[in-house]
């Protein structure tokens, strides 16, 4: 279940009749249980309460009580033994009057009447495995509006298909937008008369709902037809209290689909919700996906909370105008000076959505400016920072359209928190004909045609405010110059996974660039179009993004690209969760980089400390990797760089499964001991060498080739190699067919032993799973390895430190790591060894080995769980760190942070070295 339908299910069940035996089962199938489940508790085979309520191991304990003893029931509840035994998360008690809940894992409480613990659903919503934010367990109202407004959004295109189209779709999305505004003006006194638009439509129209239409439609052309003389205006005296609004969100057509009389309860219900409660930084993102058949599945889940939003927003700009703030104190010239600067300042997003980083943005600005009119004693006076300032680009109209509606109405909100109802409804009306939103895609649009170069006046095909065109900008008024913020959240989107479409545009925008466009994020296109744009004015940028543009061979094809435009990262956000209320996403794995072509002389890293609090440090400079030093860019190599063994892939058998064999497959065979001796051999990748699974190949030495083909079970699978390779459309796989016998590529085999390197491994584990193989193991291509090779490079592989490079200069699979040689490995950092290092790094590695063998025959995946690792083979591994880190630095290094600084300190010397000896050559030569 969806927040949404959970909310429903809750409201409901708060305003049927309370049934005491019922209400425990009903309560937990509100919150998504299934039925089987719920039976079981029924049925008390899974009942773990013992003071005779319901409990629900990992999740509540709820017991119904007699009138007057909520309190005392709950006080039962939390010293329950059996509580405690089931680790339930809350407690819940009830006499059907009053409701006491508690989350026993945070101590928040909720105390309400019985028919209003709706109203604190969020409260429960990880009950339903949603992960859920402070602000949404505060305020029911967006997600409960939400779904109101679906319902009667589904009623409406049911009896009107045609307004599902293509042609119309777009009114229907003004239709709704025009609703939510009428709701909101009449619950906040902008219409003059106590719920005037719905009391209306419920007067004016036939219960039938027949005329329904006909009545709002009225209604939306009295608020668009400007005359103050009743006569002139010419409508039903109902219809006639209506001001006028305009601001295009009345003008042009004002057909209304037809209404059912179900769509008609529903519009009737929705206006008898409290919109005072509306809050605009939730409920354009909620709903966001009401207009989007693809979304609807995710309603109400799409949430981006406000402490993330500020993750960008405050060190972009904020924490800077709230210090001149506190450097202005008292005095009066100081803080004129800076409200005028801030009446100049512009925030644009260039992948708004439904404006949650604008809306933000404009309400943390009217904060500061509210202190400072106090300040100089003018609190009431209007607002200088203008909502034409606040600037977005979204693709679909819908929530193009809800940006700008959540700006007017957090405009509003604003001017009534701090400048009071009376003044805050003298200036609202009418609505300014101005447009500062644009409804496009963002990689096809002019950014200086939205937010034009400071100074520049803009004359474009200007029209009104809630009337942008799909393919560019309506901008009509002048531009007032000042600073320029860029920000927002723009679509991800790995090279993997982009459609044609947007592969087209990383082509058109990014090929004439770099010849290796085609292996960037999507989200690239936002950070290329933002410093071009910084090209022409100044500005300042922070977008959200995945961390995969900092990592691996992104960085060499992305970063170069904006350090030569003259930016530097002025701040970054490492890696952390962007929440929202989705049950199937708990949240993207994330980070900031926050750009800048005037950066001070410290910059600022903020990160998770152990407890998960975000620090703040200031460093002298940030890489592309988003740690503290050299603006250097790691390159692929193709031999190592400091005296370590050659690393390969593994060896390739492009065979269409022929030579391969799993323990089934080599039983079916029926070969003899001295048969599978000399011609079957273990096969090892990534997952066979980490999960401990067996599975075989065929491997044929040349010497052996006619031997092998007069065993039958053999002989047809190397008959299956020729004619897969023969009917392959890659010209050299044919030729190989010439070879059916052996792989196609083969990378190494041992003469002693391998060192076997997983391709993608979990970045839970505390440590690489790198091993030693037999010399007759076969290391597949999913897989990389050192063959022969010292075992001390075993202990560099199996340190924290290259952990920490591995996990920073490769690229990630999600967050799992996929290491590279070429950039893993062959870059890795590290000082000239002595002999001594080299023995002692082989005995750590030989500690390593030993324990493990010691839970023989527990796999890599069982001994590398973080919450189950063996205590020696911590220790091993805790030695091998000691020594090695004590080679580095003479210390052990106190976090990853500052292995990290080490080692590109390192990497910059190895950088500069070599360029020194090309230097050299090049003057020789």
């Amino acid at each position: 279940m969806n927040a949404v339908e959970i909310e429903e299910a809750v409201s409901s069940l708060a305003m049927a009749p309370f049934d005491a035996e019922a209400f425990p089962f009903q309560f937990l199938e509100a919150f998504g249980n299934k039925p089987t489940t719920v039976k079981r508790l029924q049925s008390g085979s899974s009942n773990k309460s013992d003071i005779g309520g319901v409990l629900q191991t990992n999740n509540i304990h709820i017991k119904p009580c007699l009138h007057g003893s909520v309190s005392e029931t709950l006080s039962q509840l939390k010293q329950s033994p059996a509580t405690s035994k089931a680790r339930a998360k809350f407690i819940l008690a009830t006499d059907g009057s009053w409701l006491e809940a508690e989350d026993l894992r945070s101590g928040e409480t909720i105390a309400c009447d019985y028919p209003d613990f709706a109203d604190h659903f969020g409260f429960f919503l990880p009950l339903a495995g949603i992960s859920t934010v402070k602000q949404v367990r505060e305020s029911a109202f967006d997600i409960k509006a939400t779904g109101r407004l679906n319902k009667l959004y589904i009623e409406l295109l049911r009896s009107n298909p045609e307004w599902g189209g293509a042609d119309r779709r777009h009114e229907m999305n003004h239709f709704l937008a025009r609703l939510i505004f009428c709701f909101f003006a009449e619950d906040t006194s902008i219409f003059d008369g106590e719920d005037l638009f719905t009391s209306t439509i419920e007067q004016m129209s036939d219960r039938d709902s027949s005329n329904t239409h006909k009545v709002i439609g009225e209604i939306f052309r009295a608020m668009n037809t400007k005359s103050a003389d009743p006569a002139e205006r010419g409508f039903r005296p109902r219809a006639d209290r209506f001001p006028y609004v305009n601001g295009g969100l009345f003008s042009g057509s004002t057909d209304v689909p037809v209404f059912t009389k179900i769509a008609r309860s529903y519009l009737l219900h929705i206006g008898s919700l409290d919109w005072k409660k509306i809050n605009p930084d939730i409920f354009g993102s909620m709903i966001q996906a009401v207009a989007d058949d693809d979304e609807r599945g995710a309603l109400g889940m799409h949430y981006t909370s406000v402490p993330n939003i500020l993750k960008v927003l405050n060190p972009l700009f904020l924490d800077e105008l709230r210090e001149k703030l506190q450097e202005a104190g008292d005095n009066s010239r100081k803080l004129l000076n800076l409200r005028n600067r801030m009446s100049k300042i512009r925030v644009f997003d260039p992948a708004c959505g439904s404006g949650n980083f604008l809306v933000i943005a404009y309400k943390e600005m009217r904060a500061i400016e509210a202190v400072i009119n106090e300040r100089r004693g003018e609190a009431e006076l209007r607002s200088v920072i203008p909502l034409t300032n606040f600037r977005g680009i979204e693709l679909r109209d819908f929530p193009a359209e809800i940006a700008r509606l959540a700006l007017i109405i957090a405009e509003y909100q604003c001017d009534v928190l701090y400048r009071g109802q009376q003044d805050a409804l003298r200036d609202f009306l009418p609505l300014e004909s101005m447009n500062w939103i644009t409804c496009g895609n963002a990689l096809h649009t002019d950014w200086l045609s939205v937010c034009p170069p400071t100074g520049e006046a803009v004359q474009l095909q200007g029209d009104d405010l809630f009337s942008a065109p799909l393919d560019q900008a309506e901008i009509d008024f002048e531009n007032q110059g000042g600073e320029t913020y860029i920000c927002g959240n723009p679509p991800y989107v790995g090279s993997t996974w982009q459609s044609k479409d947007q592969k087209g545009e990383l082509e058109a925008l990014l090929a004439h660039r770099t010849s290796s466009w085609r292996s960037l994020d999507y989200v690239a296109c936002w950070l290329i179009k933002a410093v071009d744009f910084g090209e022409r004015t100044p500005t300042s940028i922070a977008f959200v993004s995945t961390k995969s543009v900092c990592q691996g061979q992104q960085v060499p094809i992305l970063w170069p690209l904006i350090f030569g435009k003259g930016f530097r990262i002025s701040f970054a956000h490492t890696s952390f969760k962007w929440a929202n209320l989705a049950s199937h996403n708990a949240g993207v794995t994330v980070v900031i980089v926050g750009l800048s072509q005037n950066v001070g002389s410290t910059k600022k890293i903020y990160s998770p400390d152990a407890q998960q609090e975000t620090i703040c440090n200031e460093v002298p400079s940030i890489n592309a990797y988003l740690v503290a030093g050299p603006t250097i860019i790691v390159e692929p190599e193709s031999r190592p760089k400091c005296g370590q063994a050659i690393m390969v892939w593994g060896n390739k058998p492009t065979d269409g499964g022929n030579l391969l064999l799993d323990a089934s497959d080599l039983e079916a065979m029926q070969l003899s001991s001295l048969q599978k001796q000399k011609f079957i051999r273990r096969f090892f990748g990534s997952a066979e060498y980490i999960r401990g699974n067996y599975r075989y190949c065929i491997w044929i030495d040349e010497d052996s080739v006619e031997e092998a083909q007069s065993i039958k079970c053999i002989k047809a699978r190397i008959d299956g190699v020729r004619q897969m390779r023969l009917a392959s459309q890659a010209a050299s796989t044919r030729q190989y067919a010439e070879w059916p016998y052996k792989f196609r590529q083969i990378q190494g085999v041992a003469k002693t032993h391998s060192i076997i390197i997983p391709a993608v491994s979990s970045e839970r584990r505390p440590y690489l799973p790198v091993g030693i193989l037999a010399r007759d193991a076969i290391i597949y291509a999913k897989a990389f390895a050192i063959y022969d090779a010292p075992l001390w490079n075993m202990a560099l592989i199996a340190s924290r430190l290259h952990w920490v490079w591995v996990g920073t200069v490769c690229v990630r699979m999600r967050t799992d790591f996929s290491y590279s040689n070429t950039l893993g490995w062959n870059t890795f950092p590290i000082p000239a060894l002595t002999e001594k290092n080299k023995r002692d790094l082989t005995r750590c590695a030989e500690d390593i080995l030993l324990a493990r063998e010691a839970h023989f025959p527990s796999t890599i995946a069982d001994l590398y769980d973080p919450e189950k690792m063996p205590s020696a083979l911590r220790a091993a591994h805790d030695r091998n760190d000691e020594v090695l880190e004590r080679i580095y630095i003479g210390r052990r290094f106190r976090n990853d942070t500052e292995r990290l600084e080490k080692l590109f300190d390192l990497y910059k010397g190895m950088f500069e070295d070599e360029q020194k000896k090309r230097v050299s050559k090049k003057e020789k030569s």
